[in-house]
């Protein structure tokens, strides 16, 4: 019986990213104005069936 890939990241490798993104939140690399548009993109890209229909995903905190 042939195996499926199923691609995984490693615990290692989530603790990595968030210590990244820890770090560049403390240097100023991200900020809110940047976490607004990136969730802001996500919705827009996931729910483009209501972006089409009218709805603003214009996130601001």
């Amino acid at each position: 019986m042939a195996r499926r890939y199923r691609p995984h990241i490693s615990l290692l490798t989530l603790i990595y990213l968030i210590i990244g993104v820890f770090i560049a939140w403390d240097r100023g690399y991200i900020d809110e104005g940047l976490v607004e548009r990136i969730i802001s993109a996500l919705l827009a890209i996931f729910l483009w069936v209501l972006v089409l229909l009218g709805v603003d995903f214009h996130i601001e905190f």
